[in-house]
């Protein structure tokens, strides 16, 4: 991962608040994002689930931040309490980053139809879609003055990806949330849009069976020929939770060298491979 003197630094971001939800490690998309996002002179604040404090504590520090909260989406008392610390000590906020997603690895490999059950379908799309609903409610309540936020998304929403499965789902169901929530808080000034950013090694691509190997052919078939660089995710998250992203929501983003674009590959650049 990028170290944050790879981000550009700036003001963009002066005096406005944001909560940044799924930092893990060092390899998050999340953590780019949080980079990006201090080095533009945001105030941030991280929320965890206890079994992840261990690791994003040290993060939070790393960039100087002081604020973090405790936060299981999948309990309506604990969303309840991080949004609670956040109205307590801020009393506003401008933006919010929402890149939390889950099923049950095992669900994910071979047949989606013979190996998806009722309980991981219903948890997969709990966790990984309607987070992002009940976080986009709660946090537009604290936003009276406007605000931004997004999502993380991927291809796997828009096109079958083998062991991918349920999480496919999940994410055609989370870009569709997002539509559907730029649309009621647009009229408070509030804009709302996903980021579909390509295979990068992360902890959740870390429990895809043949994940890596998304990373190598994707390298391949996109025409910029390179990996997706989270600098590059964390950009675009900056351009729209900043000013610059000004007339922008509802939107997928996409982020990942132009592999979606692409219907095979260069011939040409098989041979290479």
């Amino acid at each position: 991962m990028a170290s944050m003197d790879q981000f550009p630094s700036g003001t963009l971001l002066e005096g406005k608040r944001g909560l940044i939800m799924g930092v893990a490690n060092k390899n998050s998309i999340a953590w780019a994002i949080a980079q990006q996002l201090k080095a533009q002179g945001a105030e941030l604040c991280f929320s965890y689930i206890e079994a992840m404090e261990s690791r994003v504590r040290p993060l939070a520090d790393e960039i100087g931040v002081d604020f973090l909260v405790p936060c299981d989406v999948t309990q309506d008392d604990s969303m309840a309490a991080c949004f609670g610390a956040i109205e307590e000590k801020w009393g506003k906020m401008d933006f919010l980053v929402h890149s939390i997603a889950f099923s049950d690895k095992e669900e994910l490999k071979g047949s989606f139809v013979e190996n998806t059950t009722r309980e991981n379908f219903k948890q997969s799309l709990d966790i990984s879609a309607f987070s992002f609903v009940d976080a986009a409610k709660r946090a537009s309540k604290l936003m009276p003055d406007g605000g931004s936020m997004i999502t993380l998304t991927y291809l796997g929403s828009e096109r079958v990806i083998p062991s991918y499965n349920v999480m496919g789902v999940a994410k055609a169901a989370l870009e569709a949330a997002t539509r559907y929530i730029a649309r009621d808080l647009g009229p408070q000034g509030i804009r709302v849009n996903a980021i579909s950013a390509g295979a990068i090694k992360t902890l959740s691509l870390g429990g895809i069976s043949g994940g890596r190997s998304l990373i190598a052919e994707g390298r391949t078939w996109a025409p910029l020929r390179e990996d997706t660089d989270p600098i590059g995710v964390a950009g675009a998250a900056l351009y729209l939770l900043s000013d610059l992203g000004k007339s922008c929501t509802g939107e997928v983003h996409h982020v990942d060298a132009g592999f979606h674009i692409v219907g095979m590959p260069d011939p040409e650049a098989l041979k290479g491979d």
